[in-house]
Parts: structure tokens; C-alpha cells; sequence
């Protein structure tokens, strides 16, 4: 993997990320209930391991909520203590296996089945997750309910129950970046700016907000070597799998949501290596098991990330920073980072608006899916919703593909050239008839196709030319049936069937599924090199044939 060449850019914005991760990492460890100095630890090693080898370059890997919860439900589960060091290094490294073993095996291509339509609503649902995750931090007000929108509703209707200073340092948060991200040169310090400036104000005026040291002390060291223990292995090998889930449905999104700044595409496979090995390296050092964080890679794009090293800055950063000051960075409001969260989830969003207006101008199916995933993200498990948004990816390509097939007639227009046309409703006596299919030879085509099918009803010295050329290869079997059906039905009335513009692998498939002994192993030409030779030939073949006496064929 080619790191390239840093820029002042990535230094940068690695720090502000390094920076963020202190609370937001200690946040999330204390959310699942483990110790606060893992969520810290969770940044370095495995941030700095999954940047180097990721495909999305930008994406940062580290702790989530999401993962912590679902750690914190794993470990509960197998009546381990989730502050066994031993446990939970074996925990981390599981998950690293599982994540590794499904890049190896190229299972990223999963990801392929999933529409815009549907990666936008995953998208933008966990965009909202993000805001209402910190509702608390900038409102002062926690709500009860679990479910996302729930959240915004509750907290809505508690608007009263919200600390006035908490919401004050949130908006003034809001406020300064705002103002910095208005000047183009300091734009892409505006978070960093925003984010010393209030907690530097909230140091002088000591408002009564909460602070990270509130959650934590933080520990100036670096993460210490720990050993997995071989025998948790059996009670957390399943655990291990569906967090694994958790943390790749979550990075999915990352790709979507942030474009590599070089142009190139990213590959789901490889960015499961990646995290694979981030949590093998991790899990070696202290870090609970983490994923792809897009909060945390919202955080680096928004500070002018622009290559991996981003990434890498971001965990030397965190390392750096936490030995040097990390008392001193125990003093950030934590109502500062819910305001510097709210604006990163709010960009996030923003990010999707155009797509989320493409997707409902598209069609309502688009929108249905859309919709569907987007509630499924914020109600269901997000590895659960992924999963149903490829379901339903598959599901709109499928009625897609039903609907597209189709047969137009061609008609010769002189010096070799077709004129395209609709299928005639019957076939024609004392000529030969010229149909071009167009489709996949998808199973669900079949109903539609066999009533597009000219009537050979009194049809006399007429013979039909099938071309198939650009169909799409490899027709399923049902498709086979229902050409046999056809090639018999005219037959009956003495017209003859010629199939054209077949792929070499198409024909080998006829013969082997007996398809050719009914059709006739003339009556098959193979596709050439030049477009619509092989109709030229096929048509050919049909006058020679349409020309013989009904008795002799």
C-alpha cells in the first residue's frame, strides 16, 4: 500500500482528530461500560494500523458507540468481566480474524448489491445518529428512548429540561466555527479554532458544564501490551462475528459518504483487511474492538484531510498529546465537543442532500428503498439494516431487470443496414421475420416476453431470425424453457426458427442442455467481430430454409 507524501493539511487535521478522540473515545468506552482509558487507546494502534492499509483513505478507525455497546452486550453474554484485560484482547483480536477472514474471502463485494438509493439512506441515518448521540452533551437533557428519531422527538418535547449553560458553550461552539469556516483561509482550521477558543473561554469563566476529567481521569501513558487469553476463545468466538458485523456495516457507509480526494475508488474487500488488521494490532495493545467511524473521519475530512496520513497523524497525535497534556486535555467541555458534533453530523447531512433529491427523482421505488433503509438504520442493528438494504438492492435490480426485457423487430432498410420497429403482432407469410432480444434473459422476463411473441397463426413460407447479440451472456433456464416453447409453437406452423448473436459459451450451454437438439445445430450462429454479421448470416439461412418445401425440412 502506497502512503505518498503527508501535507500541513493532514498534520493538522490529524491533531484535531487526535484531540477529538480523547473525549469521544473515553465517552464511548464509559458508555459501554468499560474503563474510559480504552476508548483513548482505541485511537492510537488500530488508527494508525487501518489507516496505512485502507482503500478509503480517508476513512479513521477506531472506537464507535455502536461497537462498545455491542462489545459490552457480547462479553455480558458470556458472563465475562469487561474489565479482563486478557478477555477483552482476545475479543479484539477475534474481531480482527472474522474482519480479515471476510476481506481474504472478497466478501467486500457484498457491498456491490447496494444501491445509491440505499447506501444514502444508511448514510444519512447514521448521520442522524450521530447528532442525536450527543444531544446530551449539547443540551444537558439525556432522552430515554433508544430509537434515533425517537431521541430528537423526546428531546423536543423536553426543551425545558435542557441546561441553559450547556446549550450557551454548545452554540458558541457552533458560533465560532462558524465564523472561522466563513474565512477561506483559516477554513479548514475552524473546527481546531473552535474547539480551543471555547474550551480556553470555558477555563477562564468556569461554567458549570461537564468536562472529560468528569467521565475520566486521563492517564499519562502509553497503551500497554496485553496478551488475549487462548481460553475465552469458545465463549467469544460468536460474539466476535457479529460485532465484526456491527463495525463493517458501519464503515460501509464511510466510502459513500467520503470520496478518496485522489480520484480513486474505494474497495470494501480491502478495507476489511484493513480493519482486520487494526483490530489484530489493537487487540495486542489495549484497544477495544473498533470499525470504521464515521463521526471520527467527519472530524478529519472537515479539518482538510486530504491523504491517509491523516489518519496516521491522528493516532501518533492522540499518543502524543494524551503523554505530553493529557490532564490539561481532560479540561474540554464536553458540551463543546456536542456542538463540534452536531456541526459534523450536520455537514454529513448536507453531504447527502443531493443525492437523497437524485434518488426521489428517480423513482419510487428508489425512494421507497431509500426510505425503508433509512428507518431500518435508525430503529434496527446496524448490521441487521445493511443487510436489508442489500435485500432490498437486490430486490429493485430484480424489478428493474423484469421489466427491461423486450423484442423489436429489425427490417432490412437497404445497403446492410436495420430499421428498428415494434414487434409485429402476427408473422408474416413469404418473408423471413427479424427479432432482436433485449434483455439478460432474466427468469422474471419470461411471462412478458412469450406474450410479445408474434402470432404464427396462417403464416405460410415465413421463417423467424432471433438475434441475441448484447443480451447479456448466460440466460437462465427458465429463459431456455421458454425458447424451446417458442422454437416448437412455430414449428407446428411450419415457420423455422433461426437464433443469432450468441456468445461461444451461450452455445456451448444450448448444447449441453439439449436446447440445441430443438432448436437444430444449424439453426444457431455464433456471434462475430462485426456488429449484426451474424444476423446477415442467420437471415441468409431463414430465406434459404423459408424457400424449402414444409415436407423436406
Amino acid at each position: 500500500m502506497r502512503l505518498g507524501r503527508p501535507t500541513g493539511k493532514d498534520a493538522v487535521s490529524g491533531f484535531v482528530t487526535g484531540l477529538f478522540s480523547i473525549p469521544e473515545g473515553m465517552a464511548y468506552a464509559s458508555i459501554g461500560g468499560f474503563a474510559a482509558p480504552l476508548g483513548l487507546w482505541s485511537g492510537v494502534v488500530p488508527t494508525i494500523v487501518g489507516s496505512v492499509f485502507a482503500r478509503t483513505v480517508l476513512m479513521v478507525t477506531t472506537l464507535t458507540s455502536a461497537i462498545a455497546l455491542s462489545s459490552q452486550s457480547v462479553l455480558a453474554g458470556a458472563g465475562l468481566d469487561p474489565g479482563d484485560a486478557g478477555a477483552l484482547a482476545t475479543l479484539t483480536v477475534l474481531v480482527g480474524l472474522v474482519m480479515l477472514g471476510l476481506g481474504l474471502l472478497r466478501l467486500g463485494s457484498v457491498m456491490s448489491f447496494v444501491s445509491t438509493a440505499v447506501m444514502t439512506g444508511f448514510t444519512t441515518g447514521i448521520a442522524l445518529q450521530i447528532i442525536t448521540g450527543v444531544i446530551e452533551d449539547a443540551t444537558g437533557y439525556d432522552p430515554t428512548p433508544h430509537n434515533t428519531i425517537a431521541k430528537v422527538v423526546d428531546a423536543a418535547a423536553h426543551i425545558g429540561d435542557w441546561s441553559g449553560t450547556t446549550v450557551a458553550v454548545s452554540l458558541a461552539t457552533v458560533g465560532v466555527w462558524a465564523a472561522f469556516r466563513a474565512v477561506r483561509p483559516l477554513r479548514s482550521f475552524a473546527i481546531l479554532i473552535a474547539l480551543l477558543t471555547v474550551s480556553v473561554v470555558c477555563a477562564v469563566v468556569q461554567p458549570e458544564v461537564e468536562l472529560v476529567d468528569d467521565i475520566a481521569s486521563i492517564p499519562r501513558s502509553l497503551p500497554p501490551f496485553s496478551l488475549p487469553d487462548p481460553g475465552a476463545v469458545p465463549e467469544l468466538a460468536l460474539g466476535a462475528v457479529a460485532i465484526a458485523l456491527v463495525a463493517l456495516a458501519q464503515a460501509a457507509g464511510i466510502g459513500a459518504a467520503v470520496s478518496n480526494p485522489d480520484g480513486s475508488r474505494p474497495d470494501a474487500s480491502t478495507d476489511f483487511r484493513a480493519q482486520g488488521l487494526a483490530n489484530v494490532a489493537g487487540g495486542l495493545f489495549s484497544a477495544l474492538p473498533t470499525g470504521g467511524s464515521l463521526s471520527r473521519t467527519g472530524v478529519g475530512t472537515s479539518a482538510g484531510a486530504r491523504t491517509r496520513w491523516s489518519g496516521i497523524f491522528a493516532g501518533v497525535w492522540l499518543a502524543v498529546i494524551v503523554l505530553a497534556v493529557g490532564p490539561v486535555a481532560g479540561k474540554i467541555p464536553m458540551a463543546v465537543i456536542g456542538g463540534l458534533l452536531l456541526v459534523i453530523g450536520g455537514e454529513l447531512l448536507a453531504g447527502r442532500f443531493r443525492d437523497i433529491v437524485l434518488v426521489l427523482r428517480t423513482s419510487w421505488l428508489s425512494s421507497a428503498a431509500m426510505v425503508v433503509t433509512f428507518l431500518a438504520t435508525t430503529e434496527l442493528p446496524l448490521q441487521q439494516a445493511i443487510f436489508l438494504g442489500a435485500g432490498l438492492s437486490i430486490l429493485l435490480y430484480a424489478v428493474s431487470a423484469a421489466g427491461r426485457g423486450q423484442l423489436v423487430e429489425l427490417v432490412p432498410a437497404g445497403g446492410g443496414g436495420w430499421r428498428i420497429t415494434e414487434p409485429p403482432p402476427t408473422i408474416a407469410s413469404d418473408r423471413t421475420t427479424v427479432l432482436h432480444y433485449v434483455g439478460g434473459g432474466f427468469f422474471a422476463e419470461v411471462n412478458r416476453l412469450e406474450e410479445e411473441w408474434p402470432d404464427p397463426g396462417a403464416a405460410s413460407q415465413a421463417a423467424v431470425v432471433l438475434s441475441m447479440r448484447g443480451s447479456g451472456g448466460i440466460p437462465s433456464a427458465t429463459f431456455l424453457k421458454s425458447l424451446e416453447r417458442a422454437c416448437l409453437r412455430l414449428r407446428e406452423h411450419d415457420v423455422h426458427l433461426v437464433l443469432c448473436g450468441v456468445t461461444p459459451a451461450f452455445r456451448d450451454l444450448l448444447e449441453r442442455t439439449g436446447t440445441l437438439d430443438v432448436l437444430g445445430h444449424d439453426a444457431v450462429v455464433v456471434q462475430s467481430e462485426r456488429l449484426l454479421d451474424s444476423v446477415a448470416t442467420a437471415y441468409a439461412i431463414a430465406e434459404r430454409r423459408r424457400a424449402v418445401d414444409p415436407g423436406t425440412r
